[in-house]
């Protein structure tokens, strides 16, 4: 259950739905997913989160699966359910097999562990890693 009102369409402002229209012609899709719906509640948060999401997931030097991928290994690494099953659905859309999301879980879950193992040991980082 949301902790806010997801706003519908049919209820949103003219500013929302002009962010709303947006996102679906960006996306190619005739619906709203509930993020977008949460987020509605504050129109300029709104606007910015969906800016800054065109910006950073353009293609660039990264391409679009690669930048999916590592939305879904850090959704899935931070727990948020709701942008894991999102990302993966997009990662999907753009080609991403069962076996590439295994490996890339496989991947996240050996970061995390070999993380939480040199902080807590305080490793010192190698000089010949620094440039």
């Amino acid at each position: 259950m949301s902790l806010v009102t997801l706003i519908e369409y049919a209820d949103a402002s003219a500013e929302v739905k002009a962010v709303y229209d947006d996102i679906m012609r960006t996306r190619g899709v005739d619906w709203i997913n509930n993020f977008w719906k949460a987020l509605a509640n504050d129109p300029a948060q709104l606007r910015r989160i969906w800016d800054n999401v065109k910006q950073v997931m353009a293609p660039g030097a990264l391409d679009p699966l690669v930048k999916e991928m590592v939305y879904v290994a850090v959704s899935a690494t931070n727990g948020c359910e709701y942008c894991t099953y999102s990302h993966t659905a997009a990662a999907r859309k753009k080609g991403m097999t069962d076996a590439m999301l295994m490996e890339l879980l496989a991947v996240a879950g050996l970061a995390n562990e070999t993380n939480r193992l040199a902080n807590g040991l305080r490793v010192p980082v190698d000089r010949q890693f620094i440039s």
